[in-house]
């Protein structure tokens, strides 16, 4: 099983992967090796002969989850509110030039609503966690003319659909007449 390399994991993921270790302390018990249960697992093996040195230590209970690796800096009131200003779009938030999401403004955002720093990686991990994506934006630009846009539907369109002027056929082969 593999896992995302960045954002943390989802609480559905982290009971998946919680459930994977306590499978592998039973396998532990019964005698099967590192290279078997990594191999079947699509684990490296490192990280289960990590998980049996801790078995050894400490049992079943010892391969429990510790919580996350850092501690969430946005309580749940925050990210609310942050969350919430992020569904209005950029506009709304300032950032008139444009409407997308970076990463610099995100952290601008939490900077200025809630007084806590994230560097740009932190800010992609926490909207990874909370399921938000940086790279699209949510939104239609803020200056769409609805009505411009059905008028050249209404008048551009049936022109580009017009059949093709010659319906003489034609070769597609790359090849040169001979001379002659």
């Amino acid at each position: 099983m593999r896992y995302a390399a960045a954002g943390g994991y989802t609480p559905e993921e982290q009971a998946c992967r919680e459930r994977l270790r306590s499978g592998v302390a039973e396998r532990f018990a019964v005698g099967e090796s590192s290279a078997q249960i990594a191999r079947e697992l699509r684990v490296r093996r490192g990280s289960v002969e990590r998980w049996r040195a801790a078995w050894k230590r400490g049992g079943a209970e010892a391969l429990c989850s510790s919580g996350p690796v850092a501690r969430e800096r946005l309580c749940e009131r925050q990210w609310t509110k942050v969350a919430a200003l992020l569904d209005a779009g950029p506009g709304v938030c300032g950032f008139e030039d444009d409407q997308r999401w970076t990463l610099a403004r995100v952290a601008d955002l939490i900077g200025r609503t809630c007084h806590v720093g994230y560097s740009l990686t932190g800010v992609s991990k926490l909207l990874d966690r909370h399921g938000y994506s940086w790279q699209v934006p949510v939104h239609r630009a803020a200056a769409r003319d609805e009505e411009e846009i059905a008028r050249r539907r209404e008048e551009t369109w049936p022109e580009v659909e017009r059949s093709p002027a010659s319906s003489a056929p034609t070769s597609a082969s790359p090849t040169r007449r001979g001379r002659g």
